[in-house]
This record gives C-alpha cells, structure tokens and sequence, in this order.
C-alpha cells in the first residue's frame, strides 16, 4: 500500500483524554473531505487507511518502512519500520471517536503472540540486521469533528 498521497499536517489540538507515559502523541487535521471519505469504507478499506495515516506519521519522525503488512502463516504484523538500526514491529488500532483509549488496551495477548511469530519470521528471512528489535503500537482516532488523533507507543509489549 503506497503512503497517503497528500499527509495530513499536524495541528496543536489538545488530546483530551491525556497521553499515556512514553507515547508520541499529536492530534492531527485530515482534508475536509476525510469525514466523509471514511463514513461509507468498510472495515478493510478503514484498516487501510488508519495503517496510512500511521505510516505518514511514523515517516514524518523519520521512521522509514520496512515492509507492510508481514504475513506469516495466519500471523500478521502491519508495519516493519527502522531508524537507527532500530526495527519496530507496529500494530495500528483504528477507533472511532474520542473515547478510543490506549491502542494496547486493544492488542490482546494472542494477537502480540502472532505478532511475535511473524516478526520472527521475518527477521529469519531478511538479510536486514538491526541493533535491535521492538513491539510498537500506534493508535488512530477519528474524532467528531473528521480530525484524527494519533498515539504511538513506543515499547508497548515484549516478548
């Protein structure tokens, strides 16, 4: 999926549930045409679309992508990105509304195994070597108003 074609520039909107310890968080302003864009989109099509928003916000702190949506087996990572040496695995949480929470409240257990399995796979079949590797989380809130809120959680779980 190739990145967004216009990013949405940030805006110094406050989060009004507060940001969680550790995270990177910026409200941000889509086109005008964004509430409308999403409304009809099925969930595939808004997973998408979330996972854009998150890649343009990871890129513009000068994360580079890796790859997108690792697949191994039923297990499924949706970014790989680097900076530094560094390789984040990244799960993007898309939620609706203001009250969308921190995006690990939404990653269960299961589902950070079956990130495990494809980051591991995927670092066994990549001729990249990084200093070293994590588990991010990044959430995407469509607010009332068609602004998107975004969180990041840097080291949101391990292994």
């Amino acid at each position: 999926m190739a990145p967004p074609a216009m990013a949405p520039p940030f805006c110094s909107d406050h989060y009004p549930g507060g940001s969680h310890p550790g995270s990177d968080h910026t409200p941000r302003k889509d086109p005008p045409t964004s509430k409308a864009n999403l409304a009809p989109l099925n969930t595939v099509r808004r997973g998408r679309r979330f996972e854009a928003l998150a890649e343009a916000f990871l890129h513009e702190r000068g994360w580079r992508v890796l790859e997108r949506n690792v697949r191994f087996l039923r297990k499924e990572s949706d970014l790989v990105v680097e900076k530094g040496g560094i390789v984040v695995f990244v799960e993007v949480k898309g939620r609706s509304g203001p009250a969308f929470g921190h995006p690990l409240d939404a990653i269960s257990r299961r589902k950070r195994q079956a990130i495990s399995v494809a980051a591991r796979a995927w670092i066994a079949r990549s001729d990249f070597r990084a200093r070293s590797y994590r588990f991010d989380s990044v959430s995407v809130g469509l607010m009332p108003d068609g602004s998107f809120d975004v969180e990041h959680g840097e080291g949101a779980w391990t292994e």
